[in-house]
């Protein structure tokens, strides 16, 4: 029988299992091997470090939370179902959560730019006709709950046995309710 042709697809796909499974601290060369079922060389032969391949692992996993989230989204409850998708994601794949929270982010100096570089801007968008409020509020609207979910959903998927979704989703609305009131106040 033929030996198998590792790519580095095989690779990165194989770690990215392995930081899905286990966390990103699993993704080690000797791991990825005995994942692939292969000796250490093939591995190295793609990876010149480990830094490179985590990044790769991350791309992957923004790419599966991005597929994720809109699998997950309702058109008549953009916004709500939006947040909502995203504290499932931290409950059901606690490391993709954590990944795709925890990896780095150059080029980002203020909180404007990551809601620039990391937003969906016709959500903000949809938010200010349903609302009927300004393009402006619903921004401020979108970066509070955008940062309190993010928060809520890093406790969710650090804890166990886990706090009960729907007690999560309360404290969502609730929050929601509170910016709400806040961004009309302002």
């Amino acid at each position: 029988m033929p030996k198998q042709k590792i790519t580095k697809e095989m690779v990165v796909d194989a770690a990215f299992e392995l930081a899905r499974r286990d966390g990103m601290e699993q993704v080690m060369v000797k791991n990825i091997a005995q994942e692939l079922n292969c000796s250490v060389q093939p591995i190295y032969s793609y990876c010149k470090n480990m830094d490179g391949l985590r990044r790769d692992v991350a791309e992957r996993a923004n790419r599966f939370v991005r597929e994720y989230v809109a699998g997950s989204v309702s058109s008549g409850d953009l916004f709500r179902s939006t947040g909502q998708a995203y504290v499932r994601l931290a409950k059901e794949e606690p490391h993709v959560f954590r990944i795709f929270i925890l990896h780095q982010r150059d080029d980002i100096s203020s909180l404007e730019e990551l809601y620039q570089k990391e937003t969906n801007p016709h959500l903000a968008e949809s938010l200010a006709q349903e609302l009927r409020i300004s393009p402006s509020q619903a921004r401020q609207l979108h970066m509070h709950m955008l940062i309190y979910t993010i928060g809520i959903g890093t406790i969710f998927s650090v804890t166990t046995p886990g706090i009960p979704a729907e007690e999560i989703f309360s404290q969502q609305q609730a929050a929601y309710e509170a910016f709400l009131k806040q961004t009309l106040d302002s």
